[in-house]
């Protein structure tokens, strides 16, 4: 990168130090393009105070043009899947760094915000239910002020979501309800969960023998699967924070 730099001060003619080469290299973090167009916005600068160049014009270069992340391209989904595996990992450190890169690269703030909302289901679920309702916030507040204020809001959330207890139990259930679904199709509930309101249900036997759980609590504990899936279990607890203490069927 170094010797990048060292031909485009040649071709711009530019007198060049030691610490300004530095500080384009660091600014470009590793982008040669990027470098060089530094380096071309930075002289210009300078010329045109009539001054030597310095890495008060690098910063300022750096700072009106866009770092390097293309937002079509490979470094998006890569930026974007380090910033989910952050948070479920655990780490609101990486988290918040790698928010940092995508809204300093210009990635869509809504993007981000939908991510952290799908993620709050699908890692944390309901070991912390909040989590959900922080990241549905965080969203709105992003519709409400708008960046860059929204930094804070989605800063928020995404350290959150890091340090939240962890469980993918809600996902593996809907998942594996939908699988159900697909290979033996849509199964009739119980008649006695099927509604009794209209006109000739009753005569079909909808609605007999059920009980509310409100005028029997033990009628809870009755399985309200269709016919030949009674036991089926989709929802496994994690014992992660408060899936820990699930009341859930064994089966």
């Amino acid at each position: 990168m170094d010797a990048v730099v060292a031909r485009g001060a040649v071709e711009l003619g530019a007198d060049i130090t030691p610490e300004v080469a530095e500080a384009i290299v660091r600014k470009a973090g590793g982008d040669a393009r990027s470098a060089l167009s530094t380096l071309e916005l930075a002289w210009q600068t300078a010329v045109a105070e009539g001054s030597e160049l310095e890495p008060r014009h690098v910063a300022d270069a750096a700072r009106k043009r866009p770092l390097r992340y293309d937002r079509a391209g490979d470094q998006h989904y890569d930026i974007i899947s380090a910033f989910i595996k952050s948070m479920r990992g655990g780490d609101p450190d990486a988290a918040v760094y790698y928010l940092a890169a995508m809204l300093e690269g210009g990635e869509d703030a809504r993007f981000i915000a939908r991510r952290m909302v799908i993620l709050a289901s699908e890692d944390v679920g309901n070991a912390d239910p909040r989590a959900l309702v922080v990241a549905v916030a965080a969203a709105q507040a992003l519709e409400h002020v708008g960046l860059p204020e929204a930094q804070l809001n989605l800063a928020q959330a995404a350290i959150y979501l890091a340090r939240a207890p962890k469980s993918n139990a809600s996902a593996q259930a809907i998942w594996n309800a939908r699988s159900e679904v697909r290979e033996r199709g849509i199964q009739a509930p119980p008649a006695a969960l099927r509604d009794s309101h209209y006109a000739g249900a009753r005569t079909r036997g909808h609605g007999a023998g059920y009980i509310s759980p409100h005028d029997d609590p033990a009628a809870a504990a009755v399985d309200h699967l269709p016919d030949g899936l009674e036991g089926h279990t989709y929802y496994v607890p994690s014992g992660n924070g408060e899936e820990s203490g699930d009341g859930s069927r064994d089966g």
